[in-house]
């Protein structure tokens, strides 16, 4: 068993219209694959797969604009927090860094960032495979179907989640580590997985200026795209992988927006949470590598 890549390992920077973007490298031949994170998470989400996954392929993770070490601009100047945006960061990371289309594999807002750059930038993604992709239950196209109490709720504090005064003291109440791991034991099925060292990496890039407003900037964009928007339009080759356990995005609902003829297969993981790629790699590495070995095969020396 390939152990994990330590957090401490050094990390590569790219400069992205003159901001600096962090982002880890393993292995230097075959296809390239670049991995997307989550919403507050980083490269470092990714340490059970670059090992593996690099063992045959170029494999990169990638700190979207806002989150882990890359950097945290205001909202707006230069770039506005959405899916948009980070399609053309990641379109230009396979570019300028890659230097060719790649194979995008994300997790939760990190698949619909993919899908996004899949739709608007073709040309750069050979693949797609998206684990436990957002549902985006709080746009506003959906806020009809949800209960009452949430339909009046959710838009009085994204409301009061505009203003600097009142996001800064809420993102310092929340971005503590007893608030941090209660939210992790409720994404990860397996109570095992949350780990001082998850706490720990979450919590560093929430210490940079900056980190609050890019909190706010996202929990309050109700707006954009939806999964069910960009699935249709793929035409590359794509993979949904779903652990069944996930208390935020139902297995039922995932199923049912993927139930589409883009979509080559939908793979459900049993008693595994949001994050299955940290929670489950045992699981998810093999039905990576089988999809790549499918798409990418890897040339024998």
């Amino acid at each position: 068993m390939i152990p994990p890549l330590p957090l401490t390992t050094p990390t590569q920077t790219w400069h992205w219209h003159h901001l600096p973007i962090c982002y880890q490298q393993v292995g230097q031949q075959g296809p390239p694959v670049v991995l997307i994170h989550g919403f507050g998470a980083s490269w470092g989400h990714w340490r059970h797969n670059l090992p593996v996954l690099g063992a045959q392929y170029r494999c990169y993770a990638l700190d979207l604009l806002g989150f882990g070490d890359s950097a945290k601009p205001t909202p707006g100047d230069p770039f506005p927090y959405t899916f948009e945006t980070w399609a053309v960061q990641i379109a230009d990371f396979c570019r300028e860094v890659v230097g060719e289309p790649a194979f995008l594999v994300g997790n939760s807002i990190g698949a619909i960032a993919a899908m996004q750059t899949a739709v608007d930038y073709p040309d750069q993604v050979q693949g797609l495979a998206a684990l436990n992709f957002s549902l985006r239950l709080l746009h506003e196209r959906k806020r009809a179907t949800q209960p009452w109490h949430q339909q009046f709720s959710t838009p009085l504090l994204q409301n009061l989640l505009k203003q600097p005064w009142f996001y800064s003291f809420f993102f310092q109440q929340i971005a503590q580590p007893r608030p941090v791991r209660q939210a992790l034991l409720q994404a990860y099925h397996n109570p095992a997985a949350v780990t001082d060292e998850l706490v720990a990496m979450l919590l560093k890039p929430a210490r940079d200026p900056g980190a609050a407003a890019v909190f706010a900037a996202f929990t309050t964009y109700s707006q954009g795209p939806l999964p069910e928007d960009l699935l249709p339009q793929l035409r590359c080759p794509t993979l949904v992988i779903w652990g069944e356990a996930d208390p935020w995005e139902p297995v039922a609902l995932g199923r049912e927006v993927a139930n589409l003829p883009t979509v080559e297969d939908f793979i459900a993981l049993p008693q595994v949470g949001h994050c299955p790629q940290d929670e489950a790699p045992e699981l998810v590495n093999p039905v990576l590598l089988q999809w790549l070995g499918r798409h990418a095969p890897v040339m024998s020396p």
